[in-house]
């Protein structure tokens, strides 16, 4: 079966070697840096909306694919760690390679998680932090994803293309509060990342063979050290996948951090209310650029 490729376009247009695999990249605009980490399964592409907004008001984005997702490289080798705490090194490769010693930093599902770590091992290179709908503790992977991990990962991996798309368009319409808009948008894109010769096998291995909560928990008696810098969650009211209690869970354990919730948006809440996500993340950053806090 022949697919028609999406018509939404990468954002990561620009190549770089860390650690001898090849990550794809792109900076947009001047001012105060942002790095902005996406999830599973998607790409950078899901900031395609936000970057506009951060660049029209002074502040220069920089996104990249992580390592085994969208335009980067899909490793061959199943010892190359792609896993939230494999991600934490290319994260920090990445800013290396900007030429950044600090950053605001912006992360959404797994991304959260590696943002997470990130802080916890690196925090003096964060300036703030801001989580959207974000995996934490053991919140994942979502009962959903544990009953189509239950069939066992080879299943999906041998599965024919068509019946393997169909069942994870299905899935990610899911992530959306409004599935039909949608899936006339970016879901195309999303799936041909992760169908097809490459995608498909590639998926199963560096992204849901990484599905463990373990790294997460790891540090799950630290989130309260992020807490020193500001920080932000923002939340889809309808997110099925990271469900709105993880956000207060969340929220309680990091001491001074805040809360903003988005109505008629879902865990995709990029997709589906860019807008007023972009306008909540706008606010802060430019609050704590005003008045800069330091929590020691």
């Amino acid at each position: 079966m022949t697919y028609t490729q999406a018509a939404v376009q990468p954002i990561a247009d620009k190549h770089t070697i860390v650690d001898g695999h090849r990550i794809a990249y792109a900076t947009f605009g001047e001012g105060e840096p942002v790095v902005l980490v996406h999830g599973t399964p998607s790409s950078s592409l899901i900031w395609r909306h936000v970057v506009p907004r951060l660049t029209a008001v002074g502040f220069k984005a920089h996104v990249f694919d992580l390592l085994g997702y969208g335009e980067s490289e899909r490793p061959w080798r199943k010892d190359v760690d792609t896993s939230i705490s494999g991600q934490v090194r290319i994260l920090e490769a990445m800013m290396d390679v900007w030429g950044l010693d600090t950053t605001h930093l912006v992360a959404h599902d797994i991304g959260g998680g590696v943002a997470q770590r990130f802080g916890v091992f690196h925090l003096p290179r964060l300036r703030t932090l801001t989580l959207i709908d974000s995996v934490s503790f053991d919140s994942y992977p979502s009962k959903r994803t544990q009953e189509q991990m239950s069939e066992g990962l080879d299943a999906l991996v041998r599965a024919p293309e068509a019946k393997h798309r169909a069942h994870f368009e299905t899935w990610l319409r899911s992530a959306s509060a409004d599935p039909e808009r949608f899936a006339n948008d970016a879901l195309p894109a999303y799936l041909d990342y992760i169908s097809g010769p490459v995608g498909q096998a590639s998926y199963i291995q560096h992204q849901m063979w990484h599905y463990d909560p373990k790294h997460t928990m790891e540090i799950a008696d630290r989130v309260a050290e992020l807490g020193r810098i500001p920080v932000q969650l923002i939340w889809g009211r309808e997110d099925t996948w990271q469900v709105l209690d993880w956000a207060h869970r969340l929220h309680k354990a990091i001491p001074g951090s805040e809360l903003h919730v988005v109505e008629n948006a879902g865990h995709f809440s990029l997709e589906d209310r860019p807008e007023a996500v972009s306008e909540h993340l706008i606010h802060f950053l430019q609050a704590q650029v005003r008045a800069p806090l330091n929590r020691g």
